[in-house]
């Protein structure tokens, strides 16, 4: 089989949570420059009409829903109304996240000054509207017999790293070990569940601070065997991996995507 075969997305229906920038954008970008119509979804109404207009107006096929994923009926609502509006739903990323603040080595972020306000916000956002994404997606894909859910946890969720807050690090390994769950629940519908686990990635998340201080870059970089910050760009590869045909044998993955910082 051909390259073009094997990660062939023309057609396929997308919905992506937190598109309006950094990963959320990478994936919608890259499925939809392969040809999948891409639901793109975000809190952020103006910049998220900005980036799917600039889409639109490059020929690619890509509608909008501003959606804030706290809030589980609208959440809900947006990907049974796209299943039902285009008679199918075969690709979701649950993408959407924040940051916890800085790591325990801060005085901020030691575990005696976590707020117990902040760690609940971050719980919200990053764990529990993960699942009901997974849980809103399974059931038209368990009607038409098939699907993918794409998570995006984090490195931060496979060991310890200090450079990231103790909510944000709890989350993503729950997330983890939630996509596992699923996998294994859903594979009787040939509905494949997985996780990317980015290392550090150029950004908005915590305000953009890797974007934007230097010294918060060196210091994330040298966590980092190749020595540098990602850019979006180069996850696309690995979302379309998983969203295409190339990927029918992998389900319950835990991909880490970091320049070889799980591997120290």
């Amino acid at each position: 089989m051909r390259a073009a075969q094997l990660f062939d997305v023309s057609g396929r229906i997308v919905f992506v949570t937190g598109a309006a920038s950094g990963l959320g954008l990478a994936y919608s970008e890259v499925l939809a420059e392969n040809g999948a119509h891409v639901v793109m979804t975000d809190i952020d109404a103006p910049a998220l009409a900005e980036r799917a207009s600039t889409l639109g107006a490059a020929g690619y096929a890509v509608e909008t829903i501003v959606l804030d994923v706290a809030q589980t009926a609208a959440l809900r609502e947006a990907i049974a109304s796209t299943a039902k509006r285009h008679g199918r739903l075969d690709v979701v990323f649950a993408n959407a996240g924040i940051s916890a603040g800085t790591g325990p080595f801060t005085e901020a972020g030691a575990i005696l000054n976590v707020s117990l306000d902040k760690w609940r916000e971050v719980v919200e956002i990053n764990l529990t509207s993960i699942f009901a994404t997974i849980q809103a997606a399974a059931r038209p894909m368990i009607e038409q017999r098939g699907g993918r859910i794409i998570v995006t946890s984090s490195i931060g969720g496979m060991k310890s790293e200090p450079m990231v807050g103790y909510a944000y690090a709890a989350t993503k390994a729950g997330l983890n070990n939630l996509i596992r769950h699923a996998a294994v629940e859903l594979a009787q519908y040939n509905v494949l569940v997985n996780a990317i686990a980015p290392g550090p990635f150029r950004t908005n998340i915590a305000g953009g601070r890797v974007k934007k201080d230097p010294e918060a870059a060196k210091e994330f970089a040298r966590i980092v065997p190749l020595g540098r910050i990602a850019e979006p760009e180069e996850i696309k590869g690995l979302a379309l991996f998983l969203a295409s045909p190339a990927s029918s044998y992998v389900t319950g993955a835990v991909i880490p995507i970091d320049g070889g910082a799980t591997a120290w």
